[in-house]
């Protein structure tokens, strides 16, 4: 028989006849249904998994940025420099490049922080280009502590001592610090008493707001208020009228009276001022200006209204 032949090299077949053996449930396993496909978000190896991972990188570094305490700001600039230690501001040390080519103003710093004692500590330029994150220091910056916020209540009493009618900047959506130091100056030059910032979503004092600002930030009060509508509503009951700035306003400044307590209210370029902040507002007002131009910067629309009320209350 094929198969099982005796012969020295034959195979002798062992296996019986009938059905084979099983799969042990593998081919059973096989049919059943899968699980739903994975977002393409969740597959490791597709693109849209590692753009949801670099979203979050960046969520959570702006996160850690939001939450982490402020540390010392270094004001970079000769000028600025100069500037802000003629208004006494709170200086901690003037860093100065190796290398820096010698003027005047460097000279003032270094004489003026010598006087205060204010250490005054020679780096390297690639270490300065370092501590300022660009190489547009000329060689020297002047580190300034965190800034000391005012509250709106401690503000309005400040004012109320000084026996003046008050005059307070109030900005909504302003997120350029360069705006916000360009609207502490001219706060400062036509006489204002300070200045409200939102705590959140908002331009903060920063070197940078400090270097705009040419130190005048040191002597005018910023206040941070936690709800922005609910400071308004507390100037409101102190006697305050609330002015909104708006290129669509129902007044123009030319006919306000600006010698009574006054709150002046500007929003962003963009997106002007928020609704609620709005309906809030007493007054809705537009800076008269040629009718090709659309709108006018936060600081420069600021400075207008200030220099016309500053006007008004020299000549009452």
């Amino acid at each position: 028989m094929p198969g099982n032949d005796r012969r020295r090299g034959a195979v002798r077949k062992t296996e019986k006849k009938g059905a084979p053996k099983g799969s042990g449930g593998q081919r059973r396993r096989g049919l059943r249904g899968k699980k739903a496909t994975p977002k393409a978000e969740d597959r490791v190896y597709h693109a849209a998994y590692r753009r949801k991972k670099e979203a979050e990188r960046r969520a959570r570094g702006r996160q850690n940025q939001h939450d982490k305490p402020e540390g010392p700001e270094l004001v970079v600039g000769r000028n600025p420099v100069v500037e802000c230690l003629h208004a006494n501001v709170p200086a901690t040390a003037l860093y100065v490049a190796v290398g820096t080519q010698n003027d005047d103003r460097l000279a003032e710093a270094v004489h003026t922080c010598a006087e205060r004692g204010i250490a005054v500590l020679e780096v390297s330029r690639s270490e300065l280009d370092t501590m300022t994150g660009n190489g547009l220091h000329q060689g020297v910056g002047l580190q300034v502590p965190p800034y000391s916020y005012e509250d709106v209540e401690g503000l309005i009493g400040r004012v109320r001592d000084s026996g003046e009618p008050g005059m307070i900047v109030c900005l909504d959506n302003i997120t350029d610090p360069r705006n916000l130091g360009a609207v502490i100056r001219s706060v400062a030059a036509f006489g204002g008493h300070g200045v409200v910032i939102p705590e959140r979503r908002s331009a903060s004092v920063t070197a940078v707001a400090w270097r705009t600002s040419a130190g005048t930030a040191a002597r005018l009060p910023v206040a941070k208020a936690t709800n922005m509508v609910r400071a308004l509503k507390e100037f409101q009951q102190a006697g305050y009228q609330v002015v909104g700035l708006d290129a669509g306003g129902d007044h123009t400044l030319d006919t306000y009276d600006g010698t009574t307590p006054v709150v002046i209210v500007v929003g962003s370029e963009g997106k002007g001022l928020s609704r609620l902040v709005r309906e809030t507002c007493d007054t809705v007002m537009s800076v008269p200006m040629a009718s090709w131009v659309e709108s006018l910067n936060a600081s420069v629309a600021a400075g207008v209204v200030l220099s016309e009320f500053a006007r008004q209350r020299r000549v009452r």
